[in-house]
């Protein structure tokens, strides 16, 4: 019955009619949007006619077997809208180049719909609404950026594509731990997570709440902002509790994003890890929200200086460091076991639980470490972390604020141990 149907409408020449349709929503989608702006001089039904006949020129240029119909099509539609705003005698602000690109991009994705990409275009069309409709948002956060945010999404696209794809995918060295490539895909993957957060930490502004300064500084540098909060607290007592605030948030996003990595890096272990470092997640969350309470009325904090986390040196020394502990972890694990293992994680934990991470979970990825060996290991090298943070405490913020860090990280450690035991 439906084939019978389907082809009731193929000699009717209706069986492209749903295309046709997802055009016109296309057109219906961005010229709603562009119906708003005063000064375009295409609205809701020049978008709609130029969706239909974008999606008419892909049609015939399928059934005459003449694909240059399409590119005429969208010249015509380029000159109309030129020759439109060229006519306008009424002096504007608006040169209307993003009207007259979006009626164009507008009859591509009509084409793409003749063309078996409907979903595709049905997507680039939401997407492209969506830039249109967000101009003040983009243009403000553009203005924000400063050169330096810049270079730091430039170095980020050298580091990802242009290093990345030219070393060698062959596992190297001793035990065949070391891969170039695999190596330098940590560095992307950790610069990239870094660079969302300095970014971010960027945009809020000079002045904002502990939550959001807690929750970027952590993925740019948990370290950083730990010791940068401490020498706000030592210099302003009143700063006592949105210090620690700030500071047991940024630690906590440590446990937050290592499942994430995880994720990528060893799925397997996603489950064993979220339930270990979600132990010492929940205690902290809760101590957080007690302390919230008490930094009401209490003066806002400032961003601290942080440094661009996809500079080559700071991606170089990760890298190294990565693939230093992943030879050292492979070498103590076939010398001396477990043990051996878990002085690498207490070593290097103790500045960077994110190398041992990734160099635990590559391990165990190819066999030299089994889920329980490498879920211990990271386990213990946040815990090394969080030791040397409350010695960055104890210095750089003194004791008083040490003092009131403490039971709070304390809590932590002793949910992360409570998740290892269960684990175990």
């Amino acid at each position: 019955m439906l084939q019978e149907q389907y082809s009731w409408l193929q000699e009717q020449g209706l069986d492209s009619l749903p295309e046709f349709v997802t055009a016109l929503g296309i057109g219906l989608l961005i010229g709603l949007e562009r119906e708003r702006n005063p000064t375009a001089k295409a609205g809701l039904r020049t978008f709609a006619l130029v969706a239909l006949f974008g999606a008419a020129c892909a049609a015939l240029a399928v059934r005459f077997e003449f694909p240059a119909l399409v590119a005429a099509g969208a010249a015509a539609v380029a000159l109309m809208m030129i020759a439109a705003y060229f006519r306008d005698d009424k002096t504007s602000d608006d040169p209307g180049t993003t009207t007259i690109i979006a009626v164009i991009l507008c009859y591509a994705l009509a084409a793409m719909t003749m063309a078996g990409f409907s979903r595709l275009a049905v997507m680039l069309a939401i997407g492209t609404t969506i830039l249109l409709y967000f101009k003040a948002e983009l243009r403000g956060v553009a203005q924000r950026l400063e050169r330096r945010d810049l270079i730091s999404m430039l170095q980020f696209a050298v580091v990802t594509f242009i290093v990345l794809p030219i070393l060698p995918d062959r596992d190297l060295g001793p035990y065949t731990a070391l891969n170039p490539r695999q190596i330098w895909m940590m560095v992307v993957l950790i610069s990239g997570v870094s660079l969302a957060g300095y970014v971010a930490l960027r945009l809020v502004g000079r002045e904002y709440g502990a939550t959001l300064l807690g929750l970027f500084g952590g993925l740019v540098s948990s370290t950083a902002t730990t010791l940068a909060y401490s020498r706000y607290g030592r210099t302003n007592s009143q700063l006592w509790n949105l210090s620690v605030t700030v500071i047991v948030i940024a630690n906590l996003v440590v446990l937050l994003r290592l499942p994430v990595l995880a994720s990528v890096v060893s799925p397997k272990l996603l489950a064993a890890m979220a339930m270990v470092l979600g132990c010492g997640l929940l205690p902290g969350l809760v101590a957080v929200v007690i302390w919230m309470r008490a930094r009401k009325g209490e003066p806002a904090l400032t961003i601290p200086e942080v440094r661009n986390p996809t500079e080559f040196r700071t991606a170089l020394t990760f890298g190294a460091l990565y693939a230093v502990v992943l030879l050292l972890t492979a070498w103590l694990n076939d010398a001396a076991g477990s043990s051996g293992v878990y002085v690498v994680a207490v070593i290097s934990g103790l500045t960077d639980v994110d190398a041992v991470t990734l160099s635990s979970l590559r391990l165990h990825e190819i066999g030299s470490l089994s889920a329980a060996q490498a879920v211990t290991s990271i386990t213990i090298a946040v815990l090394a972390n969080m030791s040397f943070k409350l010695g960055l405490i104890l210095v750089a913020g003194g004791r008083d604020l040490f003092v009131r860090c403490l039971p709070l990280m304390l809590l932590v450690a002793a949910g992360l141990g409570v998740g290892l035991a269960a684990f175990s």
